[in-house]
């Protein structure tokens, strides 16, 4: 009878023991992420349109100015008056700004006076070493002293010659962050002074199109808000690393015009592309895939994302000239491929 007893409980302990591995493994199951391939994915689409070839046959940049700087003093002080505002155009060596220096100016004539006096003590002296009345020793004292006074009254000419904050190039006040009465101390800005007769013009290059850039050569290049004003950029500088878009900033040094048209943080082009009014379908690169040798791009088609593949000629800039494939109207995907696939359920964003 006790081994029966013994054989029910043994069955039973392995029968619970089943039962809780089981519930384990559903509690487990409904925790773990389960793909639901029928949920619309979420994806950015751009429609197809026939563009010009020879516009986008060109790399867009921006304007910045040749100089920069934010003014502050090299002493401590009292604002007395600010002589420019912002707008005013400001010659290098300008007075900008003047400083209290009523107190230096009294110390300055103090040791005028120390100067003068000390200028006759050694006249004195000097007669009379020459007839043995004084020890030499005394002469010498009065000259050292007249030297120290004459550094002293140079340093303090220097400090007063710096509370006249001068423009240190030309170009035109763009930012005043002081005013009178307010106190100047080193480090703290007062003024914002930009140089734009001189202009940098940045682009971004894809690495397959660096080749059309060289050093030192001459290039046309125009602002977009003013397209028939072309100036002439030269090269300065071609990027030896890649940024995060794996394109090589090159930078352009660019003469503005006379009455300083073209304007700091403007966009503007340079443009590679011949006088044609040749049109066709360009698409951004991003939105290419490359499966199994094959260049494919996703077509959203009744809400459905469908791989279709294409045929492309050329790269221009960041976007790729299509040759078969496509249509004008067409709707492409452009970003959101993770987790896509042929057949996916779509929501554009």
């Amino acid at each position: 009878m006790k081994k029966i007893i013994w054989i029910i409980i043994g069955i039973a302990v392995v029968a619970l023991v089943a039962i809780k591995l089981i519930s384990n493994k559903k509690t487990t199951e409904s925790k773990v992420y389960q793909f639901d391939k029928e949920k619309p994915i979420s994806v950015e689409v751009d429609t197809i349109r026939l563009k010009s070839l020879s516009e986008e046959n060109a790399f867009t940049g921006t304007f910045e100015p040749n100089k920069e700087s934010k003014i502050s003093a090299e002493t401590q002080g009292k604002i007395n008056s600010v002589l420019v505002d912002v707008g005013s155009f400001v010659q290098q060596g300008q007075t900008l700004i003047q400083l209290d220096n009523s107190l230096l100016k009294l110390q300055l004539q103090t040791v005028q006076v120390q100067i003068e006096g000390l200028e006759d003590d050694v006249k004195r002296y000097t007669i009379l070493t020459q007839a043995d009345a004084v020890q030499g020793v005394q002469l010498e004292k009065a000259q050292l002293g007249l030297k120290s006074a004459k550094v002293q009254k140079a340093t303090i000419q220097e400090q007063i010659n710096k509370t006249t904050i001068k423009a240190p190039f030309s170009g035109i006040v763009t930012a005043k962050l002081s005013e009178v009465g307010a106190f100047a101390a080193p480090g703290v800005p007062l003024l914002q002074i930009t140089d734009i007769g001189t202009l940098r013009f940045t682009v971004n290059v894809p690495e397959n199109n660096l080749a059309l850039f060289q050093n030192n050569q001459t290039y046309k290049i125009s602002a977009d808000v003013f397209p028939d004003i072309l100036l002439s950029g030269k090269i300065t500088m071609i990027g030896s690393k890649a940024n995060m878009g794996n394109s090589f900033p090159v930078q352009f040094q660019v003469a503005n015009t006379k009455n300083l048209t073209i304007k700091s943080g403007m966009f503007g082009k340079v443009n590679f592309g011949e006088s044609t009014q040749e049109k066709g379908i360009l698409i951004q690169s991003s939105a290419i895939l490359n499966n199994d040798e094959k260049t494919q791009v996703y077509i959203i088609d009744n809400g459905k994302a469908l791989l279709k593949t294409i045929e492309t000629s050329q790269n221009i800039g960041n976007k790729t000239v299509v040759k078969d494939g496509l249509q004008e109207g067409d709707i492409i995907v452009t970003s959101g491929f993770i987790n896509l696939f042929n057949g996916a359920n779509i929501t554009t964003k």
